[in-house]
Order: C-alpha cells, then structure tokens, then sequence
C-alpha cells in the first residue's frame, strides 16, 4: 500500500490518536476511526457537539500490521460487522471498508435478530453516496498514520 491522506472528524483536534474503548461497538470494533473521503470526515464532525474539527493525517502502512480490507460490502463484511457490533473481538490491527451508517445499521440489526433474512439485507442495503472508515485497533497500526494538519468547519 502506498502513502495516503486520510480524515477524522470530530469536536476536537486530535494530533495523538489513542485506541478509544467506549461503551458501544461500532462495525469494526474499538479503535480509532478515520475515513478516506474528506467528505465523509465533515459530515462526522458536523454531528458533534460543541465544535466541528477535521485532522488530517498521513497514512503509510507499516509492513508487519494485520490488515483486514473489505473493497465492497459483502457476505464477509456484513458477518464481520454482525460480529463486531456484538462484541466479539478480533485480531487486526487495521480493518478498512464500507461503513454501516443509521440506515444500513438498522438492516443489519433485523438480519442479526433473524427479522429479515440475508437476500432482504442486500435487497435494502443500498447506499446513496459511497462510505468508508479504517480503523485502528493497536498501538501498533497507530504508528502507521503521522498527523499533518486540522481544520474548523
């Protein structure tokens, strides 16, 4: 992989990235969350409360990291994000793919509860604009991604 520019939207700049573990799971478990759309970043920060930060950092991934690449929305991926939301842990370093936003979460927590079945999840699972997040889970794959700059929406 080569070196790239990703985005994190939040409140506040966050020039040190930590491994957040909060009360909730999210699609790829506990980590720290970054997008590779800018877009996507602002639309992140624009949700929050008290402020609306984007950080920009370079991303180069280091050669011994376990990496887990979803390029699509797939069988894989939705059993992965079933799993995670759950609260199952896995052990990558860094998971990248599609993201399961409000109304996508909705369709996978009826297929996760036996609501709907999987051929109705793909039927409803369409997105409007394209998404994507990379988390990192280590302390390790934090050593991937080198802050560069921020910005206030």
């Amino acid at each position: 992989m080569e070196t790239s520019l990703i985005y994190h939207g939040s409140n506040v700049v966050v020039q040190n990235p930590k491994i957040l573990v909060s009360g909730f799971y999210k699609d790829f478990g506990f980590g720290f969350y970054c997008t590779r759309f800018e877009k996507q970043a602002q639309r992140w920060a624009l949700s929050r409360k008290n402020g609306s930060e984007i950080s920009v950092y370079e991303f180069s991934p280091l050669p011994n990291l376990n990496i887990l690449q979803f390029d699509k929305m797939t069988d894989q991926w939705l059993d992965f994000v079933v799993e995670c939301r759950k609260g199952v842990e896995h052990q990558y370093d860094i998971v990248e793919g599609p993201m399961a936003d409000d109304q996508i979460w909705d369709y996978v927590e009826d297929f996760a509860s036996g609501n709907i079945s999987r051929e109705a999840f793909w039927a409803l699972a369409k997105f409007k604009y394209p998404t994507n997040q990379i988390v990192f889970t280590t302390e390790n794959a934090l050593k991937s991604i080198t802050y560069k700059e921020s910005y206030s929406l």
